[in-house]
């Protein structure tokens, strides 16, 4: 399968960025892809850097405007794309969802992110309610879709129940950067971590990862910090971990990779992981810690 990767800068223009993804879309399909991935909440800035009430004016409803506007794409394409939004649920209840339009133009299914990070410039709960509708890959015309959301991808817990649950790929729209005070040793660091734990998932799992970051510099509109420089670095490793593509730090980027989906069953077969799991002394991972 033919994979669409969109690597791309926001502004806080709204429109101008949904046009803009609708063009990088439209790029990859006449490439050839037939999956095509968006970064995390791709529509606006990041506006997770401040606790600002009035952010919560850029959630809409699922289905709603975004899904409507991605689904007619989609069905003019003939392609199945992930979208990242910023839900409203409910007056007062709002997710970080990513949501699947298969390639007829339906939604195909949503996941609510449900791992929500509290960390200076990215004050995701004080927006987002943590997700409840589990870790059940998606099924569309190209397979069965493990999507997940950024601050999930350090959780091998939920990579291995995307897993077990059937999912033929694990898919992760992101925004992860760096703050301009990290030394160059920390900023190695902290991307080499970042995607050795997603390689690791790709590995343990005997699936394929697609990773699509945000990329470039967005101020903090509050001026406490220096504000994020978004990294980039989207990917795509194989079932043994290995890199099939790898996207720059410092630009903008749209790439088709060729993702093979019949190879992961050839890689468990030899490195039967699933089989050996002594899963009758797993109990106590459902602990938060064990005292």
């Amino acid at each position: 399968m033919k994979v669409g990767l969109v690597q791309q800068c926001c502004s806080s223009d709204v429109r101008a960025n949904v046009e803009k993804l609708k063009r990088n879309v439209t790029e990859c399909a006449k490439k050839g892809a037939e999956l095509v991935v968006l970064q995390e909440l791709h529509n606006s800035l990041y506006f997770c850097q401040t606790e600002d009430v009035s952010c919560f004016d850029l959630a809409e409803t699922i289905p709603g405007p975004s899904t409507e506007e991605f689904s007619a794409l989609a069905k003019s394409l003939h392609v199945v794309i992930v979208l990242s939004l910023f839900e409203k649920r409910a007056v007062g209840l709002y997710h970080n969802t990513a949501v699947v339009i298969d390639s007829g133009g339906s939604i195909a299914g949503k996941y609510r992110k449900m791992h929500i990070p509290d960390d200076p410039a990215y004050y995701e709960k004080f927006y987002f309610t943590p997700g409840d509708l589990g870790f059940h890959p998606i099924r569309t015309s190209v397979g069965n879709l493990g999507v997940m959301v950024c601050w999930d991808q350090w959780y091998p817990e939920a990579a291995r129940l995307m897993a077990l649950a059937g999912a033929d790929l694990l898919i992760y729209p992101t925004a992860i950067g760096w703050e301009s005070t990290d030394t160059p040793d920390e900023k190695e660091r902290q991307l080499n971590a970042w995607m050795t734990v997603q390689r690791g998932h790709a590995v343990a799992n005997g699936l394929p990862v697609v990773t699509v970051n945000r990329y470039g510099f967005e101020p903090d509109p509050s001026g406490v910090t220096n504000g994020i420089q978004f990294w980039g670095n989207s990917f795509v490793a194989g079932p043994q971990g290995e890199l099939l593509a790898h996207l720059p730090a410092d630009s903008e980027e749209n790439r088709v990779v060729e993702v093979s989906m019949t190879r992961s069953e050839d890689v468990r077969r030899i490195w039967p992981f699933l089989r050996d799991r002594r899963i009758e002394y797993f109990d106590e991972l459902a602990k938060r810690f064990r005292d």
